[in-house]
């Protein structure tokens, strides 16, 4: 029972992580497509603006990820790491360099530099959800059994490019959604249609490509297609369905705070309709969650830290989002300074 408790946790975990970390991922896509320097700056100036505050703290997540694989499931963690080494280590790489470009490209005053480090930070933004989709499909389709070692069709199979793909374009259809209500926000009407029109022609990519892959699902990953096509994980499917269109609905009408909660809701949906796709598996059809869970005191172990973690870090991301809607993060500028220094003149400034 603790381990099922403890296997929803991590679901979660990997739910919460596609949709914040998405709409990172995201934005970064749309910096690697925005084109030449004349034509991408006022993009790319919103994208430095929207992500600078709060972009850091997705990984969050990530972290909380690796720990509950790790105490919570060790023979799901060796096994995935071991199977699919490469492309996990693909995607740290792109996390390094990502974060790299992303904080060194803004203080450079040469061009040539800031191109340099704006390049990798926009690549990295791409390969590093694929890599990370890719893995998820290796998963998905039953290639990492226990004890497999590591080979390019854990990871190279038609489920995997797709899931990487899928997590391309749904990462980018968050990143457009969540930039389009970011231009509002800091006064940029040129960049809201721009980035609307991005986010619903995501949306119908979105759409052929997680047609295509139910369609190889079917004779690739047979048991999760089952799952997908029944029961509850049908159900989350239909609930990603009707979240698409609402959110097309919300952005033709102009919609930008209620349009994030539903796209964040066809991420989440999505990602929780493979994992109840997969029951009772962590690996179909080799490893169920009862056989890869660890040992019964640290599951208790876990599911007191997780508890913790939840009460701790959620209302704090939580009020950080807060702050970051309602403009309290954004950095003083050279006037504010000056308006804030004391007079020189003005001895009682310094009593």
């Amino acid at each position: 029972m603790i381990a099922d408790v403890i296997a929803v946790v991590l679901l979660l975990a990997v739910a919460a992580y596609a949709c914040a970390g998405g709409t990172d991922y995201g934005a970064g896509f749309w910096d690697l497509t925005a084109g030449g320097a004349a034509r991408g700056a006022r993009p790319r100036w919103l994208i430095d603006h929207a992500m600078a505050p709060v972009w850091e703290v997705n990984n969050v997540w990530l972290v909380f990820v690796l720990v509950i694989m790790w105490t919570g499931f060790p023979t799901l963690f060796q096994t995935v790491f071991s199977a699919m080494w490469l492309p996990l280590a693909l995607a740290a790489i792109g996390l390094v360099l990502r974060g790299a470009g992303f904080a060194l490209r803004k203080p450079l005053s040469r061009i040539a530099g800031r191109r340099l480090y704006g390049a990798v930070f926009a690549i990295s933004s791409l390969l590093t959800p694929f890599f990370l989709g890719a893995a998820v499909g290796g998963v998905a389709s039953g290639r990492a059994v226990p004890g497999t070692e590591a080979s390019a069709h854990a990871w190279s199979n038609p489920t995997s490019v797709l899931f990487g793909l899928i997590a391309i374009v749904a990462t980018a259809f968050l990143g457009a959604v969540f930039l389009a209500g970011d231009a509002v926000r800091f006064g940029a009407p040129d960049l809201v249609g721009y980035f609307r029109r991005r986010a619903l022609g995501s949306i119908v990519v979105l759409a052929v490509l997680a047609g295509i892959m139910l369609t190889v699902t079917r004779s690739d990953a047979p048991h999760v297609w089952h799952g997908l096509t029944h029961g509850v994980g049908l159900g989350l499917v239909i609930l990603a369905g009707v979240c698409s269109l609402a959110t097309g609905w919300l952005l033709l009408r102009g919609s930008g705070v209620w349009s994030r909660v539903t796209a964040v809701g066809v991420v989440a949906a999505a990602v929780l309709a493979w994992g109840a796709a997969q029951r009772p598996y962590l690996i179909p059809t080799s490893l169920t969650v009862a056989a890869g869970a660890g040992d019964p005191a640290s599951l208790r172990w876990t599911a007191l830290v997780s508890l913790v973690a939840v009460v701790l870090v959620c209302p704090a991301v939580a009020f950080l989002y807060w702050l970051d809607t309602h403009g309290a993060l954004e950095p003083l500028s050279d006037t504010d300074l000056r308006r804030a220094e004391p007079a020189r003149d003005d001895p009682t400034e310094y009593n």
